[in-house]
């Protein structure tokens, strides 16, 4: 059986014209009629190339505003009608039914204009439905038809007709077919997820995607879903890792929390900060930044809430690291900064991040709420009989936003807005609270004066203690355990102070 197809008729509709005209001066020098309505039509008119209006095809005109224009059974007869099934070839002979056999078609740009100033009502007209239904119709019949569904697909398809002389394969057309259900599906998500309001359903489509080099390790695949160059600019190194990725996002949520802020640098290493600071200079907080923890900040990602400076591109440039990012770079700074050719320098764009997150588990999906809560001055409760300094406060507050961003059990020391040592991804809180001591004490820090931050309550008393012995003056934390009085009544023996927010930080 030949599954090759030389086609002879093609239906062309689309909203975006680009790249179109090649593809249609190819399809007239290989002889194919073109049928076309609306404003592809007169493009097509204007080439000096012949064209069948659909309207002369379906002895009907385009109503409602345009609403109604291919929805017709002459032209879904000819996409749809089989070519080997005699039936078919009958009543297309008897209602005077051409054959169709290719389908160039996209859609009205639906998210665009939802995510545009539009009205609603606006909105709705955007909501494509003949374009949709030739989509699912030419797919459906990839046996016979081939679908073409998106200006990204022009080159490949134009590249197929002029090599074979108007013939497509079985495997081409498949191809074909599986893209435009891919791109039909994404957009009724799209539609759905803008009219929906019951939380209880979950549907997600990113119609752009990436192939890493591998996954979490190089003998699993890995795959990037979602438009990454909306957020970032990259201006140098390699391509990013499944494992960068996921830091990267750690570093972005996290600076989030200080965008507006002094100058600011991050640290992180496997998604927890092993430094961060803030200082009167980037080039300073860069430096306080990295004495927090320079064994691990090896190989990590670094980020920025200010534009890169000459002084601070030096810097880093003296540490091996995997990416960099930053609302700017300096020219001078770039160019240091360059010197590594696999380092990624990424320019942050300013962009709204999703306000959900969602992840697989088990043979299901776990949806939630992003943490948007920010723990602020307003919201502390002084529960010990000493009451935190001014510095300590915005120790306290600036403690609470590296500790909300820290996989949990964590634990987090800082003082004078540099992050001391961290405890992180513990099965005990003690523990955590342990590794940070011992993490803050090799580094060379002195606790005395500095604060801990705690992303749960304390069941017990040990962790204020252990924390009192070493240096620690004040406590923030969310509070809620039955035995919190506990704790409150060892700081008030010690001349400790402890905040508590009501709110916990679990991060897994």
């Amino acid at each position: 059986m030949n599954t090759s197809k030389k086609a002879k008729s093609a239906l062309i509709s689309v909203f975006h014209k680009d790249g179109l005209e090649p593809i249609v001066k190819k399809l007239n020098e290989l002889n194919i009629t073109i049928y076309s309505t609306g404003g592809t039509e007169v493009f097509i008119k204007n080439l000096g190339i012949e064209v069948v209006p659909v309207e002369d095809l379906t002895s009907y005109p385009s109503i409602l505003g345009g609403r109604v224009k291919t929805l017709h059974p002459k032209v879904f007869g000819g996409i749809l009608t089989r070519r080997d099934n005699e039936r078919d070839k009958e009543q297309i002979t008897e209602f005077d039914i051409p054959e169709i056999d290719i389908v160039i078609v996209d859609l009205y740009p639906f998210e665009k204009t939802v995510l545009s100033d539009a009205s609603e009502q606006e909105i709705i007209e955007k909501i494509d439905i003949g374009g949709i239904s030739l989509i699912r119709a030419a797919a459906k019949n990839f046996n016979d038809v081939i679908c073409v569904s998106s200006m990204d697909q022009y080159d490949e398809f134009l590249n197929i007709i002029s090599k074979n002389n108007g013939t497509t394969t079985i495997v081409q057309r498949k191809s074909f077919a599986a893209k435009s259900f891919g791109i039909s599906s994404h957009y009724d998500s799209a539609i759905f997820n803008y009219l929906n309001t019951d939380e209880t359903v979950f549907r997600q489509s990113f119609d752009k995607s990436a192939t890493l080099r591998y996954g979490e390790n190089p003998h699993q695949k890995g795959f990037f879903f979602g438009d990454i160059e909306a957020l970032f600019d990259k201006l140098h190194g390699k391509e990013l890792s499944y494992n960068n990725l996921l830091d990267v996002d750690a570093a972005v949520n996290l600076m989030k929390e200080f965008k507006a802020d002094t100058p600011t640098f991050a640290i992180l290493k496997h998604n927890n900060a092993c430094g961060l600071a803030q200082r009167e200079t980037l080039h300073q907080a860069y430096v306080d930044a990295l004495a927090g923890d320079s064994t691990s900040a090896f190989g990590g990602v670094l980020i920025s809430n200010k534009a890169i400076d000459l002084n601070t591109a030096n810097e880093i440039h003296k540490l091996f690291c995997e990416v960099v990012i930053a609302p700017g770079y300096d020219t001078d700074a770039l160019a240091i900064l360059k010197g590594k050719k696999n380092r990624i320098i990424l320019i942050q764009k300013e962009i709204e991040l999703p306000k959900t997150q969602f992840r697989t588990a088990l043979n299901g999906v776990l949806f939630q709420d992003i943490d948007n809560v920010t723990d602020a001055l307003s919201d502390l409760e002084t529960v010990t009989n000493t009451s935190p300094t001014t510095q300590e406060l915005d120790d306290l507050i600036f403690a609470s936003k590296i500790c909300k961003h820290t996989k949990s059990n964590t634990i987090v020391f800082a003082k004078n807005k540099q992050l001391f040592a961290s405890g992180t991804g513990q099965t005990s809180r003690v523990d955590a609270l342990n590794h940070a001591v011992e993490k803050a004490t090799h580094f060379g820090f002195d606790l005395s004066g500095a604060v801990m931050a705690s992303d749960a309550f304390f069941p017990f008393p040990d962790c204020v203690e252990i924390a009192d012995k070493a240096g620690i003056t004040s406590v923030i934390q969310p509070g809620g355990s039955i035995k919190d009085k506990l704790s409150i009544d060892y700081c008030n023996e010690n001349g400790m102070s402890m905040v508590m927010t009501g709110t916990r930080h679990f991060k897994h």
